[in-house]
C-alpha cells in the first residue's frame, strides 16, 4: 500500500484529504505544521507528501528546502496543495523538485486523488470512484 502524508495546519482540510486519500486506498499520515512534517516524512519515508505552504513553527518551503538537503528526502514526490497562488508562491520552490502546484480553492479532493494517483503513475479506471 502506497503511503501518502498530508502537511497541513487546517485541521478541517487536514482531515478531508487523509480520509479521500484512505477511501481511494492509501495509507496516510499527518502533520500539522513543517516542523512535524519532516519529523514524520523521515519517521515514515510516504512515497508521496502534500504540502501547504502556510504553516506555523515551518513554512512548507523551509521544510521542503530541508528535506531535499537530507538523503532520504531528496526523492520524495512532493505535490504543493495551498492557496497561495503560483505568482505569490516562495520563487525557491522551482528549485526544490516539485511535482506538481496546485491551488485548492481551484481543485475538488477528488481531483487532488486524480493529480496524486498520475504523479504516482497509477492507472485507474475511468469509472472509479465516481
Amino acid at each position: 500500500m502506497l503511503k501518502i502524508a498530508v502537511i497541513e495546519d487546517d485541521k478541517p482540510i487536514q482531515m478531508l484529504y487523509k480520509t479521500k486519500l484512505e477511501v481511494d486506498g492509501f495509507a496516510v499520515v499527518t502533520a500539522d505544521n513543517g516542523k512535524q512534517g519532516l519529523e514524520r516524512l523521515e519517521a515514515e519515508l510516504p512515497d508521496l507528501a502534500l504540502v501547504d505552504l502556510r504553516m506555523p513553527e515551518m513554512g512548507g518551503d523551509e521544510m521542503l528546502s530541508r528535506l531535499r538537503e537530507t538523503e532520504w528526502g531528496a526523492s520524495i514526490r512532493v505535490i504543493i496543495l495551498t492557496n497561495i497562488s503560483r505568482d505569490e508562491a516562495p520563487s525557491a520552490l522551482r528549485f526544490l523538485n516539485v511535482d506538481r502546484y496546485l491551488v485548492k480553492a481551484h481543485h475538488t479532493p477528488k481531483q487532488v486523488v486524480d493529480v496524486v494517483n498520475e504523479v504516482l503513475n497509477i492507472k485507474k479506471h475511468s469509472n472509479q470512484g465516481r
